[in-house]
């Protein structure tokens, strides 16, 4: 399954659903990086030495670092969304399309209206 690194700010009840799920999702706290105010290019190199794709709902600055670096394992950019169980839907459908590869990619997640 995919390996994920979710940014500091992203919903840890998401991510024990898409841990229920069989996503191999690693949070900033269990790196031993959380409460740090880690740069968004270091949370990227971070995912990158690590070889996970990065999980947030920081969208503007995600989306930036992928323009200026290609050559990461994926960036999933999420609209937030207060209904947890949908959240987790949403991101296993859009992972799902994509298979296990999703190197250099750009995903993006929006909250259904």
């Amino acid at each position: 399954m995919l390996r994920i690194y979710s940014n500091e700010n992203f919903p840890i009840e998401v991510v024990i659903g898409l841990r229920e799920l069989g996503y191999d999702v690693l949070t900033t706290k269990d790196a031993g990086r959380s409460g740090q105010r880690i740069p968004d290019e270091a949370v990227l190199a971070f995912a990158i030495a690590e070889k996970r794709a990065v999980l947030t709902i920081n969208r503007k600055d995600f989306k930036r670092l992928h323009q200026v670096t290609a050559s990461h394992f994926g960036i999933v950019i999420c609209t937030e969304n207060l209904d947890v169980e949908d959240f987790i839907t949403q991101i296993d459908t859009a992972l799902g399309r994509l298979g296990e590869d999703i190197s250099g990619l750009l995903i993006r997640v929006y909250r259904q209206r």
